[in-house]
């Protein structure tokens, strides 16, 4: 029933701003679109011993003046309510395919299509200088789980253009979600050798990220940033990871992304 309210939900705003005189309403006045793109070095698959090169696009999308702080963790989004203290909407994610090919410890397993996240997010400014930002996020194709994501981000400018920014991050998601990428049937056990597991939902993850970042202008802002995550629960206890990969995952990157405002007078 939870994914069919999630649905519902998406439709019903998407059926508030059908007519011709609600869409112009809303969609009057100043808005804000931020593009870009990171590149990261990650592990090769969530769980994996090994880094890999990725591109990770971003787009921010909301009423009126951009955020106070935003993260290279934030899923692609559109603020539907964006306030001082509060901004909310809709999120989505692309989710790349897995197999095989990406990593020899995936042999014998079963491919992960590619596909898509959609779901809501919500960013609280406790503070001037204090971020709480939660997405929850259900999972289309690549798998038919539920995905949260918690973080919590201090900032501060160090000098006129530069930001420093970090905080913890806690990732939750349901077995739909773990059983595609670390459950291990019988099949796939006899041609893996891996040990069959059958893995429940619950905390997945938890760590910590970094960034800092320049204001090369008042439009174009440029960061590094790195992340250090912890398997755990029923990701943890995965034979993929207990077997093949290692539950200690770090990632580092570079990123540039542009905003430029938009009017619908």
């Amino acid at each position: 029933m939870n994914k069919v309210r999630i649905v519902a939900c998406l439709a019903a705003s998407v059926a508030a701003t059908s007519s011709p005189a609600l869409a112009e309403g809303f969609f009057s006045g100043n808005w804000y679109v931020t593009l870009g793109g990171a590149g990261i070095s990650a592990p090769t698959f969530e769980g994996a011993k090994d880094n890999k090169f990725f591109f990770s696009p971003i787009i921010s999308v909301g009423r009126g003046d951009a955020p106070r702080f935003s993260s290279r963790n934030d899923s692609p989004s559109f603020a539907i309510y964006d306030t001082d203290v509060l901004r909310a909407g809709v999120v989505g994610k692309f989710v790349r395919g897995r197999d095989a090919g990406d990593d020899k410890a995936l042999r014998g397993l079963s491919e992960v299509n590619w596909g898509g996240e959609l779901g809501g997010f919500a960013d609280v400014y406790v503070t001037d200088w204090l971020r709480a930002r939660a997405e929850l996020r259900q999972g289309i194709r690549a798998h038919d789980g539920l995905v949260a994501d918690i973080a919590v981000d201090a900032f501060t400018d160090i000098a006129p253009d530069l930001r420093v920014s970090a905080g913890p991050r806690m990732t939750f998601a349901t077995s739909g979600y773990t059983d595609a990428y670390y459950g291990v049937n019988a099949a796939e056990s006899a041609a893996s050798g891996l040990s069959q597991y059958d893995p429940d939902g619950g905390i997945t993850s938890y760590g910590a990220g970094g960034a800092i970042t320049w204001a090369a202008t008042d439009k174009l802002s440029m960061s590094a940033f790195t992340e250090y995550k912890r398997l755990a629960g029923p990701v943890a206890d995965s034979s993929l990871v207990e077997e093949r990969g290692s539950k200690n995952q770090l990632m580092f990157g570079v990123s540039a992304s542009y905003k430029f405002g938009v009017s619908f007078d």
